[in-house]
């Protein structure tokens, strides 16, 4: 089992030897912003690393949304960020779930991300996995409770995307920990990534805000529970910048025990 953490992308490789992590995740390109991904004069590094990659797509990216303005940006800036990770030997891009706008209908939100598939199919494809993470707020989104994530599957899961599962999100989203990894691989039948966050709010709050893993509101044992039955690689999304985040490793690694591999 692989232990890393969310980073800054400036040097993506020191960040994780500051923090001993067997894997990092970082953006491309402002998370805020339209901006297409440039080419990394480090990827070389980045494919030959001992250490395992992982891509943030911008949380701008929303294919599920009836707004024209939005979706068809979405799948561009999408397919572009899918490219770049997989030119720098990523193992995976993560990317939120999205939503529709109020009154709209659900429905259209899932089709449209099928469509969002196939344009990238049809355009030569991702390159490597595309990991569909469940969100925090929202009634809207498609990838909040399970039983949007169900309906999602319905419709995308035979295009092999991949699922990440993400704590902090699921307790603030309204779903129960416990059991929790059962529940989601009965709908998608796998988990490929943990993000490992406390949640600085309370159940079902619909905020997403990290905290520390022996911080916040959830029963730490809980989140070691969740990745010890996923058996998935973890990434720390924790404050804290190398010494928060380092901590959590830690924690995470005297928990599991064995399960985990340092470098």
């Amino acid at each position: 089992m692989r232990i890393g953490a969310h980073v800054d992308p400036t040097d993506p490789l020191a960040e994780a030897t500051a923090r001993a992590a067997d894997a990092v995740q970082f953006f491309l390109s402002d998370p805020q912003g339209w901006k297409a991904p440039q080419p990394r004069a480090d990827a070389e590094r980045l494919r030959t690393a001992a250490v395992d990659i992982y891509v943030h797509a911008p949380y701008v990216v929303n294919v599920a949304t009836g707004n024209n303005r939005i979706r068809i940006p979405s799948r561009k800036l999408l397919l572009a960020h899918a490219k770049a990770a997989a030119a720098i030997g990523a193992k995976g891009l993560v990317v939120h779930g999205g939503h529709v706008s109020s009154g709209d209908d659900p429905a259209a939100g899932f089709d449209n991300w099928r469509k969002a598939l196939a344009y990238a199919q049809e355009s030569g494809g991702f390159g490597l996995p595309v990991l569909i993470e469940n969100t925090a707020g929202g009634e809207n989104a498609c990838a909040r409770r399970l039983d949007a994530i169900a309906r999602l599957w319905d419709a995308v899961g035979d295009q092999q995307v991949g699922f990440c599962l993400d704590t902090c999100h699921a307790h603030a989203g309204g779903e129960e920990l416990l059991g929790l990894v059962d529940r989601v691989k009965a709908i998608t039948g796998r988990i490929d990534l943990i993000h490992a966050n406390n949640s600085k709010d309370g159940f079902g709050s619909g905020r997403d805000r990290h905290d520390n893993l022996r911080g916040g509101t959830i029963d730490p044992e809980l989140v070691v529970a969740v990745i010890r039955a996923a058996g998935a690689p973890v990434i720390v999304e924790t404050p804290g910048g190398a010494a928060g985040q380092s901590g959590d490793i830690d924690f995470l690694r005297g928990q599991l025990g064995g399960e985990t591999s340092a470098r």
